[in-house]
């Protein structure tokens, strides 16, 4: 299979999610702002999010594809069917204890992670309401890793499209029918997001039937101390211990500044949350798709021992990153108040917030490269069944990440907050790189000197027009004239792109060098 197609098949689906999610923030934010009831409602959000990071898409993924994968290659599909029946049993039933847990102590989970909210209550009442999606987003990780093992990789990469268009249907019709029965038109949005999360898992059930890995859940005693006792149920569990505590150190520091966040002021966590939607745009589109890709592949060429392939596909992954992740990165730090204008300035959404969300974004742009690679370093580690080195640096790169916090908070504010985690993005991709060099697992492929080069040169053009761009036209002020505006921010961004690609294509840099075949 070409790991370029497949790679380029995920990344337009993922194209397609970003699309919609940003529609869904232009409907938020021009309905509602950045306001108390805004944060409240992130708040609320964030926590359903944070566990599925933390158990569904972080330490569960990477502790169950690698095994998923390796187990295919040795032992075939029987075996591997086995394997997914077991897990399934367990992995359902743990998330049945915890959805009810959560909602019953969804007023200290909210206090634990933004005390400071002007509508606590709203935001309680809300996570109650939402808790539940951890359940369907945890089954539907499970699906995902084996469509993914079985390189089925549009299913999964296409479901994130029916959250948002969930959200955008109780932004648009939910909102209006919310204030008309005397509800909180804030209480619609998480309305939405429990109907976008069981259609996600709704999808993802027939693909499981086509390629006949469709889990057999245990209902009886009997069985589901048999899914207990199956070895690759303990494989499992046993990896994901290091690698829960290496997603924990992230979330850790998602909870300590959101906490900040919730007493820095009003609309400090809707600013920081939509310069974070901004900024997952590009971190989506090249970083998951590449790590969605690369780990099954990484771990296969592992098991049939062929270290040659295992480093090529890392060096492959690296050079895209750079290749597209670079300008990315420029443009949120010369372009962002053109950008966050043209998406988020209707409505409710202020001049002074369109400045504050662009503070935070540039302190994410600071670190853009570093979250994009971290998606494709870390899979070189899980892929090997390492998952304690990275805990380790995520470690670190927390301590650093909080005592940048104690630096740059008092002095910038909420835009602080996305520095210290730029800065710290770009140290752990850094010390993730360094440590498979030094396990000598990673050998740079000759002609790196070269490549890097030419995106230097090719990203220097394409930062002066979108500088220009941004001093020269008065984004603010069309607000008036959205269509134009809209217009020119394609027209602008299209000819940097345009520019950037036909500057590559001079200095002899062709698409073929990006083929890679699986």
């Amino acid at each position: 299979m070409n790991l370029l197609k497949a790679a380029s098949t995920v990344s337009l689906l993922t194209l397609a999610s970003r699309i919609t999610g940003l529609v869904r923030e232009l409907l938020v934010a021009a309905t509602f702002g950045a306001s108390a009831a805004t944060d409240a409602f992130n708040v609320a959000f964030r926590i359903p999010n944070l566990l599925r990071r933390l158990f569904a898409e972080g330490a569960f993924s990477q502790a169950f594809v690698p095994i998923l994968a390796g187990t295919r290659t040795r032992d075939g599909d029987h075996a591997t069917r086995l394997l997914i029946d077991a897990v399934a049993t367990v992995l359902a039933w743990a998330l049945l204890i915890t959805c009810a847990l959560g909602v019953i102590a969804a007023p200290v989970i909210v206090w634990l992670m933004a005390s400071g909210l002007a509508r606590f209550d709203d935001a309680v009442l809300m996570t109650r309401w939402m808790f539940p999606y951890i359940g369907c987003m945890s089954l539907v990780a499970l699906a995902a890793g084996i469509l993914n093992t079985w390189k089925r990789f549009a299913v999964p990469a296409a479901t994130p499209v029916l959250l948002n268009l969930a959200v955008i249907g109780a932004a648009w019709w939910g909102v209006p029918l919310f204030k008309s029965s005397g509800v909180a038109p804030i209480y619609a949005l998480a309305a939405g997001v429990m109907l976008g999360g069981v259609l996600q898992l709704a999808v993802q059930l027939p693909a499981l039937a086509r390629i006949g890995c469709f889990p057999r859940i245990g209902l009886a005693p009997g069985a589901i101390r048999r899914a207990w006792q199956h070895p690759g149920v303990g494989r499992v569990l046993k990896q994901m211990a290091p690698a829960l505590l290496g997603v924990s150190v992230a979330q850790i520091s998602l909870v300590i500044n959101t906490q900040i966040a919730s007493h820095v002021g009003i609309g400090a966590v809707s600013w920081l949350t939509f310069a974070d939607r901004l900024m997952e745009f590009p971190t989506a589109l090249l970083g998951v798709a590449l790590g969605v890709v690369l780990l099954p592949q990484l771990s296969a060429s592992l098991a049939g021992q062929d270290s040659a392939r295992y480093t090529g596909l890392l060096d492959w992954g690296l050079r895209l990153v750079v290749l597209l992740a670079l300008p990315c990165a420029a443009a949120l730090l010369v372009f962002p108040q053109p950008l966050v204008a043209v998406l988020y300035h209707y409505g409710a959404f202020s001049p002074r917030d369109v400045a504050q969300t662009v503070m935070a974004l540039r302190g994410y742009g600071v670190g853009l490269i570093g979250l994009v690679a971290v998606k494709v370093l870390a899979p070189g580690f899980y892929a090997r069944q390492d998952i304690r080195t990275p805990v380790k640096i995520a470690v670190a790169v927390l301590l650093a990440t909080q005592a940048m916090n104690a630096l740059f908070v008092p002095w910038l504010g909420h835009a602080g907050l996305a520095l210290s985690i730029g800065l710290g993005a770009l140290i752990n991709a850094a010390s993730l790189l360094i440590g498979l060099r030094r396990l000598g697992a990673y050998t740079p492929a000759p002609g790196w000197g070269g490549f890097l080069a030419r995106v230097l040169l090719a990203t220097a053009a394409l930062t002066a027009v979108l500088a220009w761009a941004a001093w020269r036209i008065d984004w603010i002020g069309l607000a008036a004239q959205w269509g134009w505006r809209i217009g020119l921010m394609a027209a602008v961004l299209g000819g940097v792109a345009l520019l950037y690609f036909g500057l590559l294509a001079l200095l002899g840099m062709r698409p073929r060098q990006f083929m890679r075949h699986g």
